[in-house]
């Protein structure tokens, strides 16, 4: 490519090359060009860089994607144009992903996101030929005439609708659906982000039904909105494992869920919370995993307390047991969902919180899938969102999500407690 540049008109504007081959552009000046793959040798470390270009970043290797970025971060100049450029296909859940939904959703996030839609007229441009051919395409299929709004499916009439597409455009995508397939054409060619990062629909919930209520979520209140109001245990962590999409109205009953991790930090399980109120709208969420038991029982007493002591499910598996014991005996919480068991001795006998097993796991899975996709309950929470895109069944009917590291289904079966609690409706103290 160096080579072609116009050397002879302009002699003095192009230094000369000490090294060209197809690893390495060498230039007089002290300038070079280095190309090196994902799985291979380390061209980063111990360089300094002025610009940093990672090409398809989301197709590298699962475990290659998160050491590059951490390799690449140190090795860059400290100067005011210095720059990382991160560009790529999307290609389903990694750490390519996470990046950038967290710069396309996250203001404080220290990358910036750019996006770009297959409705661009860039593309049109790119794929001139191929939008001429499928015009001539569905031309020959409908008697010689362009399509109209009448001809439109429902999922067309919503990217006419709502994103503005051309029948050109509409032309062109329902042309590339037919000769390859709706999940390469969304891929290849998104609408939005969460579309484009979409992986083939393995999804226990509606992945459609998430990525529109994603585009619709709203942001938790400001630090200054509800500071002053919250109890002082609660303060240090607003807007950092806490998030407050509405404030409790007085005598109305509220729900919560509650799935509880040791506090181990890392890549272990979070301890998760959402509370729902009595029309099923989300109010508040929590997500924290370095925050010991005993710690949380005293966060979690003061949150469900402010809202209006919400009749709450504790999943008792592992460590939820002495969190409840902690929640009930120490702070004196006494709302709490409890589930009938028979004894050793036949006799049916009541216990607080919520067994989760090989039998009442899909159960409770199911009821969340129904309230959501149903509507019967508005979540706002955008990790609770995130999280159910990725929540699967295997082939031996085992729940969960994702395998990898950073996939976690904490927020969802919090979520699914809590609709468990909504359906009981209960309350075991005055409001």
């Amino acid at each position: 490519m160096y080579k072609n540049l116009p050397h002879e008109k302009y002699p003095d504007l192009f230094p000369k090359t000490l090294l060209n081959n197809r690893d390495e552009l060498y230039l007089q000046n002290g300038s070079r060009v280095i190309i090196s793959t994902a799985n291979g040798e380390d061209s980063i470390s111990g360089n300094t860089f002025q610009i940093i270009h990672l090409s398809e970043m989301a197709k590298y290797p699962a475990d290659v994607q998160e050491e590059i970025i951490a390799t690449c971060i140190p090795a860059l100049a400290k100067n005011e144009s210095s720059a990382i450029i991160i560009e790529s296909t999307a290609y389903g859940y990694n750490t390519y992903q996470e990046m950038f939904m967290k710069a396309h959703r996250d203001k404080e996030s220290v990358w910036r996101s750019h996006f770009y839609s297959w409705l661009s007229k860039a593309y049109e441009k790119q794929f001139r030929h191929t939008f001429d051919e499928s015009e001539a395409w569905f031309k020959a299929n409908n008697n010689g005439r362009r399509m109209t709004y009448d001809d439109l499916e429902h999922d067309e009439k919503i990217l006419r609708d709502k994103y503005g597409a051309t029948y050109r455009q509409l032309m062109f995508r329902r042309y590339y659906i037919q000769t390859n397939s709706l999940e390469k054409f969304n891929r290849e060619f998104p609408t939005t982000p969460d579309i484009a990062f979409a992986e083939s629909n393995k999804s226990v919930f509606d992945t459609a039904k998430i990525i529109e209520r994603l585009q619709y979520v709203i942001p938790p209140l400001e630090t200054k909105e509800v500071y002053d109001i919250l109890p002082d245990v609660l303060k240090p962590y607003i807007n950092k494992n806490l998030f407050i999409y509405h404030l409790p109205k007085p005598k109305v009953r509220h729900y919560a869920g509650v799935d509880v991790a040791s506090g181990a930090g890392g890549t272990n399980d979070y301890t998760a919370i959402n509370i729902l109120d009595a029309d099923g709208q989300q109010v508040a969420s929590w997500y924290s995993n370095d925050i010991p038991v005993y710690k949380m029982a005293e966060i979690a007493n003061s949150l469900l307390r402010f809202y209006n002591y919400a009749f709450t499910a504790v999943e008792r598996n592992n460590v939820g047991l002495p969190f409840i014991e902690k929640l009930f005996k120490d702070h004196g919480f006494q709302n709490l969902m409890k589930e009938k068991i028979f004894d050793q001795r036949g006799k049916r006998k009541m216990q607080r919180g919520f067994t989760t097993t090989r039998i009442t796991k899909p159960i409770i899975i199911e009821d969340l899938k129904q309230a959501f996709e149903l509507g019967y309950i508005n979540i706002e929470c955008v990790r609770t969102l995130e999280e159910m895109k990725i929540y699967q069944e295997d082939n031996k009917g085992k729940m969960g999500n994702k395998k990898g590291n950073n996939y976690h289904d904490d927020m969802v079966m919090s979520m699914a407690l809590c609709v468990q609690a909504m359906k009981q409706a209960k309350y075991y103290v005055d409001i």
